[in-house]
Parts: structure tokens; sequence; C-alpha cells
């Protein structure tokens, strides 16, 4: 039998099954079942590449004990599931390279293959990558538990530090697999606008001086992350606070890493000044921070029909020629509502390429907001809905302490994280990580789905 004709029997016999578990007990013949481990049956018999969905169905007895004790990459890793998971994947690139050996396959089979190899290569390795730090890991606690009762105590204390630095090194394996299992948001690499807005108070000024320390905070993230940072709007409060300001963010993965930062931060705090001394009590604040992925122009086109354009002087520091013509713009968008304004430039067009483009930004947020609501309608994830009314974040500087509410992780030192620097991106990546962990196992409760349901 022809290449050609076994592929066409091949896709005759799965049209006959009800699902692909019934692979195993159809009568195909050896080339079919071979094909059938990277081509998958989709919309009665239109052909598409097997996603990595699709490969295996195993039960997943994860539960809400293990979400709320947050455990790390490794812990997830070492799930009986994902073991399971994982071997199935190496298996099959393995029958994959096997497969593209063959004389016999034409074009189609060929194509196929290779793209399902693509797809599995880096997987297969990183799992054999960690499966031989396991057993490294396994030889150096022999040799701790040996040395121990020798009483070495320098080959000891040499021993241990080595075991350290291989745990954190396979625990950032653990992350780099779990990236490679679970699709990357198209935006993650987009540039960013991020607007932040002072809230209310108890009373004096905290939340304008908490704004303009977050937008500071930032901004010095920006500079330590070695993106560009370009402020859009500025909006001063009358006693060295903030009452509003916005920028354009640009960079490697911008979006990736300050996604989580949209919502609502709280301060609580004793206001240094402007008080009297009955009133020197601990208030409690909040500030708002909006993080928009910023699209290109073919995700968003906006027609100049919806738009109204308004023209006026801008207000605030900027030098007499920003306050004596009308350089500012505010436009809206009818259909919306939506407004955005911007005076930061002298020039009029310049303010308003930049109004547009903060416009586009926002209306692209209300489509991925759409598309996060859909994907969630199951279940919320742990790290919330990204909306702005979300509290996500408790500044207590009495306890020189930061809390993030949806992952219940406490932060040390305020002032290193208000930085800019190392202790907010070790949080940022604490979330990060705990978000690749509830993508991963968002994916393999779809795979028990799955298997619950049939196809």
């Amino acid at each position: 039998m022809k290449p050609f004709q076994k592929v066409c029997l091949f896709k005759s016999l799965l049209a006959n099954c009800h699902c692909h578990s019934q692979l195993d007990s159809c009568l195909l013949p050896p080339v079919a079942k071979k094909i059938s481990c990277v081509v998958g049956l989709h919309n009665h018999g239109s052909w598409r590449p097997k996603s990595l969905l699709d490969t295996a169905r195993f039960t997943l007895s994860f539960n809400s004990w293990h979400r709320k004790n947050h455990q790390g990459s490794q812990a997830l890793w070492k799930h009986e599931t994902v073991q399971k998971y994982l071997e199935t994947l190496s298996k099959e690139y393995q029958q994959v390279s096997h497969l593209l050996n063959a004389d016999s396959l034409n074009d189609f089979e060929q194509r196929t293959l290779m793209r399902r190899c693509a797809d599995l290569s880096p997987i297969a390795a990183a799992f054999q990558e960690i499966k031989e730090a396991e057993r490294e890991f396994q030889e150096l606690e022999a040799m701790c538990t040996e040395l121990d009762s020798r009483d070495e105590k320098q080959l000891l204390e040499l021993a241990l530090e080595e075991k350290e630095t291989l745990d954190k090194k396979m625990n950032m394996m653990c992350r780099k697999l779990f990236q490679l299992l679970v699709p990357k948001e198209k935006y993650d690499r987009s540039p960013v606008i991020l607007e932040v807005t002072a809230g209310r108070t108890t009373g004096g000024d905290i939340c304008q001086q908490f704004t303009k320390e977050m937008f500071e905070m930032y901004q010095s993230y920006a500079d330590y992350k070695r993106w560009t940072f370009d402020i859009v709007n500025y909006t001063p409060a009358e006693i060295g606070g903030l009452h509003h300001a916005a920028a354009h963010i640009s960079g490697e993965n911008v979006y990736r890493h300050l996604k989580y930062e949209g919502g609502t931060h709280r301060v609580q705090r004793i206001p240094e000044t402007g008080l009297s001394s009955r009133m020197q009590r601990i208030h409690t604040g909040t500030m708002s921070v909006i993080v928009l992925p910023q699209p290109e122009e073919v995700d968003v086109k906006v027609d100049p029909k919806d738009l109204r354009i308004d023209t006026f002087r801008a207000r605030g520091a900027g030098g007499q020629h920003v306050n004596k013509t009308d350089s500012a713009v505010r436009i809206v968008h009818l259909p919306t509502g939506l407004a955005v304004e911007c005076q930061q430039e002298r020039s009029q067009q310049m303010n308003k390429e930049i109004a547009l483009r903060t416009l586009r930004a926002k209306l692209y947020q209300q489509i991925i907001e759409k598309q996060l609501s859909q994907e969630q309608s199951a279940r919320k994830l742990q790290l919330g809905t990204r909306a702005q009314s979300e509290r996500i974040r408790t500044y207590n500087f009495t306890q020189d302490r930061v809390t993030d509410h949806r992952i219940s992780y406490d932060a040390r030192n305020i002032k290193e994280i208000l930085s800019g620097k190392e202790a907010l991106d070790k949080l940022i990546n604490r979330l990060l990580e705990y978000a690749e962990i509830e993508a991963v196992t968002q994916y393999l409760e779809n795979l028990q789905a799955l298997e619950g349901g049939g196809c």
C-alpha cells in the first residue's frame, strides 16, 4: 500500500472512532497508528498538528490546599501526574525522531512530524536535564549523610553549599520546563502604558505621596531592567504628591513582568507632616495602577469618525510655552466613552499621537479583559483578574511589611521594594512563578476534563 493510501485509510478509520482514546482498540495499520500520535482529528475530518494538550490524559489530584499553600515549581514537578505526562512526551519525542528517519514518508507526513518534533524537542531536553540534576542531588544527599556520620565538618559544609546551589538551579530548570508547557500570552513581549492614580484616604495627603513613590518605584524598576521609560502625563498634587501620571515603557518582556501590577495598592502609614498631634495615627489610603499592553496598529483600528478631539492649555509645571499655547490634547472615543489626554510635549501633534497610542492601548485592554474573563469562566485564577478595582497589595509602613494578597506572601523592608531594584524584582518573579504553576495546573486539569468528558 502506498503512503498516500495508508494516510487515507487512517483518516477513514479515525472518522469512525468516537474519540482518540479508542485508537488502541481500532484495527489500524502500523503506519497509521504511528502517525496517530502526531496528528489529530478536528472538526469532522479537518486535519491539524496535535497540540501538547491532546497528547496524554491523566487524572490530576491537585486540590485547593496545594494552591493555598503555593507549593513551588519543584513540588509540582514531583507530582505523579506531571511525571507521567512528561514521560509520555519524552517517549513520543523519541518515537517521532525515529519516524523521521523512515524512507516511506510523504511530504505531508514529514512536515507534520517535523513540526511535532520541534514542539517536543526543548521539552524532552529540559526533562532529561532535570532528571540528571535529580540524580546528582541524590548523590550529594548521600554524601552529606556520610560526611555527617564521619564528623567531617569542613567537607560537609562544602557539600551542603553545593547542594543548596543545585537545588536553586533545579527550581529554575523546573520553571523553564513549565514555561515550555503552557502557551505564552501574545502580548508578553509588548511595551506598556502604565498609569497611576491617587485614591482616597482617611486623612492627610498620604495617597498623593504614596502615588508619587509608586510611580518613582516603577521608573526605577524600568531603569533596573534597562527599559525605556517615557512620561506621557504627569499631574502633581499641591503638597508634593501626585494625583495622576502615565508613562510609556518599552523593552524586553515589559508586559510579562508588569501585568500583575495592575490593581489597587493599599498603604498604611502615619503621615509625617501636615496633621495635628491628635491626628498622628495610622491612616489607610489607596492608589490604583493600570498596566495596558501597547498594541500594534493592526490589533486595534480606531475610526476617526468615532473620536472627539479637544485642545487646551497644559496645566502644572512645564515652562512658558507649554502653559501659553493650546498644546494639550484630549481625545474621547464616543462609542465607549473612554477619554485620554496628553500635555507633556510642546507640540500639539506629538501630544495627539501619544494620546491616540494610549487610547488604542485602553481599547486593547478591554479586548484582553474580555478574553481573560472567558478563559477564567470555569475557575478564577489565583492571581486574580488584573482589574483596576481588585486590591492586590498592602504596604504597611509601621510594620515595614508588604503583603501580596493574591499569593499570601509577605516581604520585609518597604524602602528596598520602593527603590525599584532587586527586592521588587524578586517579588515580581515570585508572582510569575506562581502564575506559571497555576497555568500548568489548569493545563493538566483540562486533561482531566477531557478524560472525564470524552471527546
